[in-house]
């Protein structure tokens, strides 16, 4: 802006000089200043540059994170999503385009209670959250449909986080958003879960403390969603032109649509209008998200795609307000519901857009664990230890008397389905010093497969192993393969479409060799896939056998 002041004065000098001699030139150099002076005015859009690519597609994360939502803060955008019962939880990440995102932190370190989450509480924890910021600081609200709702903050969006505040106890006390009103008053949103607390389909208001830690009024029924709207949950809440929005899904995960409800006061009553729907688009849900602005004045939604075993990926959709009401995704017909996009031009905030990256490598070379790894539960010293010598080690650890397999095994480092067609390497060296430690490299979901190493008295066997219907206590079936001669290991494992799994091993990490074991992926409980690794054992020993993780690579499909 203080250019076009430059420019307008160096032209009005010019003025001067000349409009004594050619009054039609002064016109024309009139007709310039007004120009520039208006190009000086022009918003913020107009100076930002092209970006690099022109479309992109969707989804834009193909990963499982769950029920985003997410914000902008200057030129940041910042993402929080659902991890259940996986830990460390609350993962965040960030932008600076919409469509690169990068997984920056997680918000929590251990689960609360802690005893409860020592043992592995598939589909517990931590639900769909919602983040804020607020006087400075970076808020989230968490449910946890056990125990109730949970507020975090930090001053900054890599932590450190505060000690999780239960803003209110409860059991089925699901979705929780904040909104801030002009006045300062506070209030929260949200959802029930039917598993809990016996009913569903409702979302209520209820006015907190002004700080936000705890709930001062009582729930208002904003909104009954039973004939129209059967399991509307995950409202997000929002204030614009006057009016307080909910956006909402409903209809379930699979096979659902978005609602939005408006209205001048913020306990209604409150209008509703289907904004966006699977349509002809072949995107089922489209579930969850959030809505989010940029800088040169364009709206943007960002929510989830069931996937099945590959999770609940992440879609970006255009979002446009007509008449008040949002419309999200392209509305072909008119109708003022819009269809998710698998392609569309890139936003608009002056950061290019990259390409996504098909390979990527873990070398373990610094004392701190891959930010993209997660326990089943909260995890107990001596399970695994970064190191400075460029491995991770991992120990046996023994088998909980009650375990039937590996479902309810706490001690399994896991990692999200990354694509949909990808293969996974890992190199390790195996050093067990009792017979039946293993090591296991493996695909896990309500079934399982894995191959790894196992100690016998003659030596140290690649085994191979699968367990159907996991979640309801089957046991495993486990053989043999062959005996390993070689102390340095490498396990795959490749990913074609649907899921499909195939392992394989190498002494040398050129020849892989295919260990018979055709296996198709199932997602968990309110999780897709996930691959791990583990190492157990079944006696009580003082000097635990260990395996050394040199290496970790995963390469995309193009």
């Amino acid at each position: 802006m203080e250019s076009g002041r430059t420019e307008i004065k160096s032209v009005q000098t010019t003025f001067r000089l000349f409009h004594s001699q050619n009054k039609r030139l002064y016109c024309l150099l009139l007709c310039v200043c007004g120009a520039i002076y208006v190009k000086a005015q022009q918003p913020l859009r107009r100076s930002i540059p092209l970006t690099s690519q022109a479309y992109y597609t969707n989804p834009v994360i193909h990963a499982d994170y769950s029920d985003p939502d997410a914000i902008r803060v200057g030129d940041d955008y910042y993402m929080v999503a659902s991890s259940f019962n996986h830990v460390p939880g609350l993962p965040l990440l960030h932008s600076r385009n919409l469509v690169n995102w990068k997984l920056v932190g997680y918000a929590l370190t251990r689960l609360v209670p802690y005893e409860h989450y020592q043992k592995v509480q598939h589909g517990g924890g931590v639900w769909a959250p919602s983040i804020r910021y607020h006087k400075g600081e970076f808020y989230i609200y968490y449910p946890d449909p056990d125990f109730g709702i949970y507020l975090i903050k930090s001053k900054s969006i890599k932590g450190p986080w505060t000690m999780p505040i239960l803003v209110e106890s409860g059991k089925g006390l699901i979705d929780p958003c904040p909104l801030w009103d002009d006045d300062g008053r506070a209030y929260l949103v949200h959802a029930y879960a039917g598993s809990r607390a016996g009913l569903k389909s409702i979302l209520v208001v209820k006015e907190m403390s002004a700080d936000g830690t705890r709930i001062i009024g009582n729930p208002v029924l904003v909104y009954d969603g039973h004939e129209t709207d059967p399991t509307v949950e995950g409202p997000k809440f929002y204030k614009r032109n006057g009016y307080y929005y909910i956006f909402a899904p409903a209809g379930g995960v699979t096979n659902g649509w978005q609602i939005v409800l408006r209205s001048k006061h913020v306990f209604g009553p409150y209008e509703r209008k289907k904004v966006m729907h699977e349509g002809k688009s072949g995107i089922n849900g489209p579930h969850q998200g959030a809505w989010v602005d940029t800088r040169s004045g364009e709206h943007w939604f960002l929510h989830f795609q069931d996937k099945h075993a590959y999770g609940r990926v992440v879609h970006l959709n255009p979002m446009v307000w007509k008449n008040d009401w949002p419309v999200i995704g392209e509305d072909k017909d008119g109708d003022g519901t819009g269809e998710p996009v698998l392609t569309y031009k890139v936003p608009y905030t002056g950061e290019p857009v990259q390409p996504k990256s098909t390979r990527e490598d873990e070398d373990w070379n610094r004392p701190v664990m891959p930010l993209t790894w997660q326990w089943q539960a909260n995890p107990s010293e001596g399970w695994a230890f970064p190191t400075s010598y460029g491995f991770l080690k991992m120990f046996t650890v023994k088998v909980q008397e009650d375990q039937k397999n590996l479902w309810q095994a706490p001690n399994i480092l896991t990692l999200k389905f990354p694509a949909e067609e990808f293969t996974a390497t890992v190199k390790l060296k195996f050093t067990p010093l009792h017979e039946g430690e293993v090591f296991g490299f493996l695909v896990l979901g309500t079934d399982y497969a894995y191959v790894g190493l196992e100690k016998h008295k003659e030596g140290v066997m690649l085994i191979k192993a699968e367990c159907r219907g996991a979640d309801k206590g089957n046991s495993e079936k486990k053989e043999i393969v062959q005996l390993v001669e070689t102390s340095v290991v490498y396990l795959r494992v490749s990913v074609s479409a649907g899921a499909r799994c195939r392992f394989y091993w190498s002494s040398d990490g050129t020849l892989f060799q295919e260990v018979p074991l055709a296996f198709t992926a199932k997602p968990g409980y309110w999780v897709g896939a996930v691959i791990g690794m583990f190492c157990v054992r079944q006696n009580n020993t003082n000097n635990a056998g260990y395996a050394d993780i040199d290496h970790f690579s995963i390469t995309v499909a193009k």
